[in-house]
């Protein structure tokens, strides 16, 4: 950290993170990174940060783009550098995401400057660098001792023949490894500069674009041919490019691009805040994922039903949940009318699903009630056994719900009091325009349904043409949402057989394992 005098820091109690953001993969932004990140009241980012580390940013936090990008109008370096300034000064925390590291040709030195000649208080966080980590994801250590002990990372990408000449290319000939940042475009005459040098033009060289995604593609090749190889293929920025004998390894190290979903797009329909462990078992497997939420979960209009139940609480012998979503909304709503656990004392407890009984164990109590099959009829199955003449039970949902499980309580004689504990709500119609884009290229590998619910409410806001889904497979969660994806007349690829995320995860997996 620039150590700045006492008196300044009273004066300007804000702080200037520069953060390294990775060169794309966002689950390689560092641990300390990441908490600066939440912290920050403001947030700049670059071009080729991935946007979804800013799911991290507090919900008020002002976000600033001021990304590069040729062809379009840039952010001036100038600008970027008054009102980092500007912000802080106005004791703000602010958070500077630059791609990779940012003092490997991120400019992030040139910033660091002008924030410590305004003493404004900043800290440096590194970050992995492209050069090291888009080859990693390719399968090439840029060292090894078998191979090299040298490398040298150089930007690829000169404006004027004259800058050109301050290349050291006579040096650069004699290293092992070579990595060329922004090199694609002057991909040609950098390999021709080598080969002027002395460097043989059969050395091997990998071009690797869009590194540590989904979407990573990588052409091998030699110096003397690379040039008219990524024109036949029409490789485009962004992207690294690496010369040496250790690109050779990659036969034996590629383990990114032959994950089982790498290069799959994969659209999740689920609600957004309870997508993150499916998102991360698909990316983990290779995916690239799209989250597009069918339903917004949201309070109920009207709590009177609710809080009419709550104040008689006492008079259920049974709590019944079928979702997450029915346990946060219903506890949420028992502590906001001033009531706690000690309400509930004597009432037995139902979950339908494995992560409903943990939601609820989260509260401080014990599931008495679980179906073997996570399903309104395997509960049924489970309170067949029981005695509910005269019972009475509550039933917190969403206000839009299968009838099954009341209707089927009540032919035993129980008492069922069913009440609205959330609604749930179509997207944007932004967000609706983005995945029908998408759709029309024919992009979409895999349409993720996780409940009968994110089904129709998908093929309402897409209607039921086959030619829409082209190429898309349907991966259902258990068989209740396969039957209403037969019922809209479509075809259920995957069904998995438990009614869990982690089971979809594998049998998609497997799907694609055996094909």
């Amino acid at each position: 950290m620039v150590l700045v005098s006492f008196s300044n820091i009273m004066k300007n109690w804000g702080v200037v993170y520069l953060i390294g953001a990775g060169p794309g993969d966002p689950g390689l932004i560092t641990v300390k990174g990441k908490k600066c990140l939440e912290r920050a009241d403001v947030v700049f980012y670059d071009h080729l940060v991935n946007t979804s580390l800013l799911n991290y940013v507090k919900k008020d936090a002002e976000i600033i783009y001021v990304g590069k990008k040729k062809g379009t109008k840039e952010f001036p370096q100038n600008d970027i550098n008054k009102i980092l300034i500007k912000k802080a000064r106005n004791g703000r925390v602010i958070a500077r995401l630059k791609g990779g590291d940012p003092f490997v040709f991120g400019r992030g030195g040139e910033e660091a400057e002008e924030l410590a000649k305004s003493g404004i208080n900043f800290e440096i966080i590194p970050g992995v660098s492209s050069p090291s980590g888009v080859p990693a994801y390719a399968g090439i250590p840029i060292t090894h001792r078998n191979y090299t002990s040298s490398f040298a990372v150089v930007t690829g990408h000169k404006k004027s023949e004259k800058e050109d000449e301050t290349i050291p290319w006579e040096a650069l000939a004699k290293i092992g490894s070579l990595v060329f940042l922004m090199g694609i475009e002057r991909l040609d005459h950098n390999m021709k500069k080598l080969v002027e040098y002395g460097r043989s033009p059969e050395t091997p060289v990998a071009v690797i674009t869009w590194g540590t995604l989904p979407k990573q593609t990588t052409l091998t090749g030699t110096i003397g041919k690379i040039g008219k190889d990524a024109k036949g293929k029409k490789i485009k920025p962004p992207g690294i490019v690496i010369v040496g004998d250790v690109v050779n390894l990659r036969k034996q190290m590629n383990w990114f691009e032959t994950k089982p979903l790498f290069g799959k797009k994969v659209l999740v329909t689920r609600p957004r805040i309870q997508s993150n462990t499916f998102v991360e078992l698909l990316q983990e497997q290779g995916a690239d994922v799209m989250v597009f939420p069918t339903i917004e979960i949201v309070p109920p209009k009207d709590w009177s039903e609710l809080d009419s139940a709550i104040r008689e609480i006492s008079t259920y012998d049974w709590l019944i949940f079928t979702s997450v979503n029915g346990v946060h909304y219903f506890f949420e709503r028992l502590r906001k009318k001033k009531r706690d656990l000690r309400n509930l004392k004597g009432i037995k407890i139902a979950a339908i699903g494995e992560k409903t009984a943990l939601a609820v164990n989260k509260q401080g109590l014990v599931v008495d009630l679980k179906p073997d099959e996570f399903s309104a009829e395997g509960l049924i199955d489970k309170f067949e056994k029981i005695n509910l003449k005269g019972i009475r039970i509550l039933l917190p949902r969403a206000k839009v719900a299968r009838s099954t499980l009341p209707k089927e309580l009540k032919k035993m004689d129980a008492v069922v009091n069913v009440v609205i504990a959330y609604e749930t709500k179509k997207p944007n119609s932004r967000d609706i325009k983005r995945v029908e884009n998408i759709m029309k290229n024919g992009l979409i590998d895999v349409i993720a349904f996780t409940s009968s619910s994110t089904v129709n409410n998908f093929f309402s806001i897409f209607g039921r043409s086959r030619t829409k889904f082209t190429g898309s497979i349907f991966a259902c969660i258990g068989p209740i949402t396969a039957d209403t994806v037969r019922k809209i007349g479509m075809k259920p690829h995957i069904v998995s057989k438990k009614y869990t995320t982690e089971e979809l995860a594998k049998e998609i997996v497997d799907y694609y394992r055996r094909k």
